[in-house]
């Protein structure tokens, strides 16, 4: 309901400007105020108020779908010298579920999605599908290219959250983009929606949900999809996973050992719960670059909570609640014992592993470095970086931050074919 979204949003709007942050918890589904305190959104607030002034008026600018039961709501906040925005996903309850301050043009309505240039929409056609079964089947789309003879395949993996099938991120589609570059090129390319993006009600009262749930068996379904299609070559299915995605990839192929090969897209190798600190110290660090990071309440809480992770209880996961960082204990403990380079070094299967030089959630320095040094000597895993792309493979210059997420742009065109060319040596294909 649209109407309790705009109210929660214009809400919270109201009740930072009135200086009761503490008053933001009520808002908040229980998961959000776990994670950090609404009292550390006063930083950043003062930081905005001191830049641009007073406010002078608070709107909504747009309100849209964000999935199932979800609603994103823009609020432009115009003050005396400037103006930024506030976007926050609310569910149907009126619940906060996420908030980011970004530049005032990201509270625009998005514009219609329009395909990059590297793409030939006459060069391939689209059917819909369903990934794995029920209770916890979820809608997909098959991209399958023009071709008198059966295709290699590819089964892409959005990262972390609740992703749709395109990898939705404000008026960008990082796996439509990637989906549709593949088909251009001659691979068929399924993509799906994930279990939490379609099921998000349901699972919130899962308490014993792991990877296995969100990434291992989908993807394992949808690769038995894959083999089972006329059209589709059972002997040239590949797993193409971005961020998170791609740090399970080598997990899927170990449970599903038909996979030919597998494209790591900015997959991490260092813990979740250490790539999550490190990344709100960054972003700590670009809005106060002279301040004290360790001092930043947020920081504190982030840190804490990271903590509480490498000292779960095992044995009395009763013990450890509230979870840390929101996320169940059940899901911590299957995260404890995987190793994705160590996994990935048994397969004996090709890898391409892809890295954006600008990329501040998976970095060269603190994860890359991993897959190098795990898989050194491993004659069938190349490595590529791409010394001017983010974590999304959007192309830019300087240091890398959300902000820059938003503007409507495409993923690396020199990525897709990389891909698509890497896939196609490893099946024996041609473009």
């Amino acid at each position: 309901m649209q109407h309790d979204a705009v109210s929660t949003a214009e809400a919270v709007v109201h009740l930072m400007e009135a200086d009761r942050f503490a008053e933001i918890d009520e808002l908040r589904v229980p998961a959000l105020r776990n994670q950090v305190s609404a009292d550390a959104l006063r930083d950043p607030w003062q930081e905005l108020i001191t830049t641009y002034g007073p406010v002078t008026r608070v709107g909504t600018r747009s309100s849209e779908s964000a999935g199932p039961n979800n609603t994103m709501v823009k609020v432009l906040v115009t003050c005396e010298r400037g103006a930024f925005a506030v976007l926050m996903a609310v569910d149907d309850a009126g619940g906060l579920q996420g908030l980011q301050f970004a530049p005032p043009e990201a509270a625009e309505p998005v514009a219609p999605w329009q395909p990059a240039s590297y793409v030939d929409p006459a060069s391939f056609t689209e059917e819909s599908v369903t990934v794995d079964s029920e209770p916890w089947a979820t809608p997909g789309t098959l991209s399958l290219p023009n071709s008198p003879r059966p295709v290699p395949a590819v089964v892409l993996l959005a990262g972390s959250g609740p992703a749709d099938r395109d990898a939705t991120i404000g008026r960008n589609k990082i796996m439509k983009d990637v989906a549709w570059g593949l088909a251009s090129r001659g691979i068929a390319v399924l993509r799906f929606d994930k279990v939490t993006h379609t099921h998000g009600e349901a699972l919130a009262g899962v308490t014993d949900f792991t990877v296995v749930d969100e990434y291992v068996k989908p993807a394992v379904a949808a690769i038995q999809l894959l083999r089972e299609h006329p059209l589709v070559d059972a002997t040239r299915v590949f797993v193409l996973g971005h961020s998170q995605g791609g740090t399970v990839a080598p997990r899927i192929a170990a449970a599903e050992p038909s996979v030919a090969g597998l494209v790591v897209l900015a997959g991490a190798t260092q813990p979740l719960h250490h790539a999550v600190v490190r990344q709100y110290r960054y972003l700590a660090a670009l809005r106060a670059p002279e301040g004290d990071i360790d001092d930043d309440p947020t920081i504190r809480e982030i840190t804490r909570q990271a903590a509480l992770v490498d000292s779960l209880d095992l044995s009395s996961p009763a013990s450890n609640d509230p979870p840390p960082l929101g996320i169940p204990f059940s899901y911590w403990l299957d995260l404890s014992g995987y190793e994705p380079v160590a996994v990935a070094a048994q397969l004996g299967k090709p890898m391409l592993i892809v890295q954006g030089g600008r990329d501040y959630q998976v970095t060269v320095t603190d994860d890359l470095v991993g897959w190098q040094t795990g898989l050194a000597g491993h004659p069938d895993v190349t490595i590529r970086v791409f010394p001017a792309d983010n974590h999304l493979f959007f192309s830019g210059s300087g240091p890398s931050e959300p902000g820059e997420y938003e503007p409507a742009q495409h993923v690396d065109d020199a990525v897709v074919d990389d891909v698509a060319q890497w896939i196609h040596q490893h099946a024996g294909t041609t473009c």
